[in-house]
């Protein structure tokens, strides 16, 4: 194993959070830390339920929330919310931002394409740009809220980019993102949500492999895609599609709670 390599890891604890660890900085992506068996009302129509509780809780600080949007509790439910406090700074969306300081929690918006960078402990410059995302069809918006990605490319003793998708369907902005990075790994928040109706408000199995296709030189580890309710695919669906087209192998699952060393070189 090379010290890049052992320098660059990611814990999956379910749902849609993941722990990214990149030369020391310790990243989280939406923190959901309920047990198993809370449910959430979203409308009287809707109830969520989670189905599995984290595999694995934070053992060390965490530096940095990625924080895709603050408004879903599949996305920031309960435990999570209180554990932002915990967190040395939250990035989210600009309105997600201003909702959480009202809270006591230390924050920054970003607008897709807006950027902030960072040291790592090892020396390593880690810049993190807003993604765009759209959390559902088109028109949806005024219904989900704002949502944003992070594109994290890192320089130093390391050089490569990944791609957090956040909540977000495969739509024409994503295709332009293609065009514009290229990340080693891309963590897709996959899952085909369907809390309000007979449509996806995340990537189903078609958009990932979109996806895939967009950005053809990236490994996919999905997130977002089990352990709730409402989530209509998971990862045997998603592997069996990739599985037919014959590119199951740009798809790596994550054991959940276990520290996953991902290779760069």
């Amino acid at each position: 194993m090379s010290n890049n390599t052992a320098q660059f890891q990611a814990t999956y604890l379910g749902g849609p959070t993941v722990i990214i660890e990149i030369g020391g900085l310790r990243l989280m992506t939406d923190p959901t830390l309920d047990p198993a068996g809370t449910k959430f009302v979203l409308n009287e129509r809707s109830t969520q339920e989670k189905f599995a509780g984290p595999a694995a809780f934070p053992e060390k600080p965490i530096d940095i929330v990625l924080l895709s949007h603050d408004q879903h509790f599949d996305n920031l439910d309960g435990a999570g919310r209180a554990f932002l406090k915990e967190a040395k700074l939250t990035i989210t969306t600009k309105a997600g931002a201003e909702r959480l300081k009202e809270t006591g929690v230390t924050s920054v918006g970003l607008a897709p394409r807006e950027h902030r960078t960072y040291v790592a402990p090892n020396g390593d410059r880690i810049k993190i740009t807003a993604a765009p995302a759209r959390h559902g069809p088109a028109g949806s918006t005024k219904i989900t809220g704002d949502v944003i990605g992070f594109h994290i490319a890192v320089s130093g003793s390391q050089v490569f980019d990944l791609y957090v998708t956040g909540d977000t369907v495969y739509y024409n902005e994503i295709e332009k993102l293609g065009e514009r990075i290229d990340p080693r790994y891309i963590f897709v928040f996959a899952g085909a949500a369907r809390p309000r109706g007979p449509f996806n408000l995340t990537r189903g199995n078609n958009d990932v492999i979109d996806t895939a296709h967009a950005f053809p030189n990236a490994t996919l580890i999905p997130l977002h895609s089990e352990g709730w309710s409402h989530y209509t695919e998971n990862n045997s669906s998603l592997l069996e599609a990739f599985g037919v087209l014959g590119i199951k192998d740009r798809l790596q699952i994550l054991e959940p709670g276990v520290a996953t060393p991902l290779q760069i070189d």
